[in-house]
């Protein structure tokens, strides 16, 4: 799909009055704030309307998220204002962004999977560049079975996780924490429901 098709379907998803996937953080982000040092620089990857990039900012963290959406950049900046933090937005395809080296102290990449197998290890190579040494991954993102559940994600299994895959994927990394579960979630109209899930926690090495 061509970056402006991508635009424009992002655009149209996020064209509502309302967040699509609410604007509280993802519960298993909000649980890592005792990970979380005020004064860190964060990257939070595809946050659309700013949920989480605007939740690591009310930590105290120095924020950059990134969207090929600017309609939800827009959503994202007023809901900085409206929570009083200062957010840095930048309009990119992951695709083609250019992933500056050793930059961040966290990257959050929430349910990033629009990205195909092969975007997603251009992705993954991206996050292992940018992160300092010591830096901080925090994921979460579908298992396969998720296609079952049908309550959030793209209808692809191949863009869905499972722990080995992501145990390989940053297997120069310490695992700080990985686990599969089925769990409810509750974000807005966008992620409803039942749900097969994979969570990882990685530091870079120092």
């Amino acid at each position: 799909m061509s970056e402006q098709s991508e635009k424009d379907r992002w655009n149209e998803r996020y064209a509502g009055d309302d967040y699509l996937f609410g604007t509280s953080p993802n519960a298993f982000l909000a649980a890592q704030r005792h990970l979380l040092v005020p004064g860190q620089t964060a990257l939070a990857i595809a946050d659309g309307e700013g949920r989480n990039g605007v939740w690591l900012a009310e930590q105290g963290l120095r924020v950059t998220a990134v969207d090929v959406s600017p309609i939800a950049l827009d959503k994202a900046r007023r809901l900085a204002e409206h929570k009083d933090v200062d957010l840095t937005s930048i309009q990119a395809d992951l695709a083609t962004w250019d992933w500056q080296e050793s930059s961040f102290d966290v990257v959050a990449a929430i349910f990033i999977q629009f990205a195909n197998p092969n975007l997603r290890e251009a992705i993954f190579r991206g996050i292992r560049r940018t992160l300092v040494p010591g830096g901080l991954l925090l994921l979460q993102g579908y298992r396969p079975e998720q296609i079952q559940y049908g309550t959030g994600g793209p209808p692809h299994a191949e863009n869905m996780y499972t722990a080995a895959m992501l145990r390989e994927a940053f297997s120069d990394f310490e695992i700080v924490s990985l686990a599969e579960h089925d769990s409810i979630i509750q974000e807005g109209t966008g992620h409803h429901g039942m749900s097969a899930l994979v969570d990882l926690v990685a530091r870079k090495p120092s």
